[in-house]
């Protein structure tokens, strides 16, 4: 896959280079140092993901990335950075970027491009801890068109409050075998790989 990583620190630009690059499958187009670059990098090379951060000086990544996907809709844009911020977690997902990653965790970067890449959302735990938070309570959004049962909706639910296994067993009256098993179809009818993506799945069809 081809990226393009936009941080405005030269070192984080350079440093993420060298270790995505020992990827075999991925392929790094360019780095840039601020929003306008991101733009201008994004027009001429089209990649597969952006990988940016938020806070730069002049255009912000935010910013950058409300440019990209007005012309890019399909525009598939990882963000990574070091703030976990409610109100940037929340343009985020509303804006329709595919991960939000803290830097902290560098090991996980390459498999959130690939996942990214094939066409998952990633978001960090801390992340997904939030979304009950920033998205409000959930209001039950229409998943009739997603073939799961009343009892999937209602796992799926649970789980985007960001409730374990165990509690949502105690909630629902269930085992907890049981609702590993419930939580293994919605995954797999949704083509999901795990409860991260289904919280982010849930919120998205609000």
């Amino acid at each position: 896959m081809d990226i393009l990583i936009i941080d405005d620190d030269p070192f984080v630009c350079a440093s993420l280079q060298t270790i995505l690059q020992a990827q075999d499958d991925i392929e790094v187009l360019g780095t840039g140092t601020s929003g306008q670059q991101a733009v201008a990098l994004y027009r001429r090379y089209e990649p597969d993901i952006l990988l940016i951060d938020i806070q730069m000086k002049g255009m912000t990544g935010l910013e950058a990335a409300r440019q990209i996907l007005a012309q890019w809709p399909l525009a598939r844009i990882l963000f990574l950075t070091t703030f976990s911020d409610n109100d940037y977690i929340r343009d985020a997902l509303q804006m329709g970027a595919k991960g939000y990653l803290i830097k902290q965790d560098i090991e996980a970067i390459a498999p959130a491009l690939r996942a990214v890449y094939s066409g998952q959302s990633v978001f960090g735990d801390e992340v997904v801890h939030k979304l009950p938070d920033l998205m409000g309570a959930p209001t039950g959004p229409d998943l009739s068109g997603f073939q799961l049962s009343e009892r999937e909706r209602e796992v799926t639910e649970l789980v985007a409050l960001g409730l374990s296994n165990r509690e949502i067993a105690d909630r629902l009256f269930l085992s907890e075998g049981t609702v590993r098993n419930y939580l293994s179809a919605i995954l797999e009818k949704l083509d999901l790989r795990d409860r991260t993506q289904l919280a982010v799945f849930y919120y998205r069809q609000k």
